[in-house]
């Protein structure tokens, strides 16, 4: 927990100034045929990779791409390689994977992460739909503008689940799939999205309007790690920055509202024929063995094998960036996964 306001307002504070002045300096000139936003002068960030063996700059381009109702916020790490979509769950964004996508570009894999609609960066249209199988159509889209025929994919809880409906949509866009910590899809949102949603009407009695979305967001990605320290104040403030402000709560419940699939959408989920890894840190409490068999049975066969990360909970990246990136690196290279892991 933040130890007292001042704390609060400080961490935040500071995160939003420098979230503001990002988005400001940030994707002012359009890229040829105005299919790509980039910023020419600040279009880079560097990803320092240290290992055992060797220690090298990465860098990483920040691009707006449009995808009809808005613009997405997307960073490619690597150029080249084969295209590897990254997709954050709820409550987080593409910060999520700043261990991971420069250890798959170090691979010689291109790292794409992405913001989805409504979260991070990417815009928020007030009459948008942000309900999932709309949110694969806008990744197809960015597929498209990027000139990316297929591509592995790597989805977080919630992201796991639109990339499922992207596969199911668009079969031939998509290589294989990795779900990380896939929530159960006969119990969405999920128990601890529900426990946020629950939480609105108590926070909001005694919560500062400015930073209204913290007593609901703390608790919630505390939840996720498996140690507190993995989710320092820090931390917390930079995934809570995108819900700063009196719209803050809104714009959290709304996005979790739209966390459903219909009959129609469970169907489709037989439609999937790319392979499909499930991957689930040993702490994690929302993706347990019922929930698994499920999808799977909805999967149709499709799923290849599941892997346990030790000592994770179900934000893998957060608590295990190392042994998530060596395990999205074999499972890219089609190898067995060895210890410290547990293949199931």
């Amino acid at each position: 927990m933040f130890r007292n306001l001042g704390s609060v307002v400080n961490t935040a504070d500071l995160v939003v100034k420098q979230f503001a002045a990002h988005i400001a300096d940030e994707f002012h000139e359009f890229a040829s045929g105005g299919k790509v936003r980039v910023t020419p002068s600040n279009a880079l960030s560097c990803h320092h990779i240290l290992s055992t063996q060797h220690s090298r700059f990465v860098y990483t381009e920040h691009l707006r791409i449009p995808v009809g109702v808005g613009f997405l916020h997307v960073e490619r790490t690597g150029r080249g390689g084969p295209p590897v979509i990254l997709l954050h769950g709820y409550g987080t964004c593409t910060f999520l994977w700043r261990a991971i996508a420069p250890r798959l570009a170090d691979a010689g894999y291109s790292a794409v992460g992405l913001d989805l609609l409504g979260y991070g960066e990417s815009d928020r249209p007030a009459n948008a739909s942000y309900a999932m199988a709309l949110q694969a159509e806008y990744i197809a889209r960015v597929l498209s503008a990027l000139r990316l025929s297929e591509a592995a994919i790597v989805g977080q809880d919630v992201g796991g689940l639109v990339g499922l409906l992207l596969a199911a949509q668009r079969p031939s866009r998509v290589r294989q799939v990795a779900l990380l910590s896939p929530p159960d899809i006969d119990d969405l949102p999920g128990p601890d999205i529900r426990a946020l949603q629950l939480a609105t009407a108590r926070v909001a009695l005694s919560s500062n309007a400015l930073f209204g979305a913290l007593p609901l967001l703390e608790p919630f990605l505390l939840s996720a790690v498996s140690e507190p320290e993995h989710m320092p104040d820090r931390l917390v403030g930079r995934y809570l920055a995108p819900f700063v402000g009196r719209d803050g709560v809104a714009q959290l419940l709304w996005l979790a509202s739209a966390i459903e699939l219909s009959d129609e959408e469970l169907d489709m989920l037989a439609q999937v024929q790319a392979p499909v890894t499930l991957v689930r840190g040993e702490r994690d409490q929302t993706s347990h063995a019922p929930g698994l068999l499920r999808l799977e049975a909805r999967l149709s066969g499709t799923v290849s094998t599941t892997v346990t990360i030790a000592d994770a909970g179900r934000l893998i990246g957060e608590d295990q960036p190392d042994a998530l990136a060596t395990a999205l690196l074999a499972w890219l290279e089609r190898k067995p996964v060895s210890v410290p892991f547990v293949t199931m």
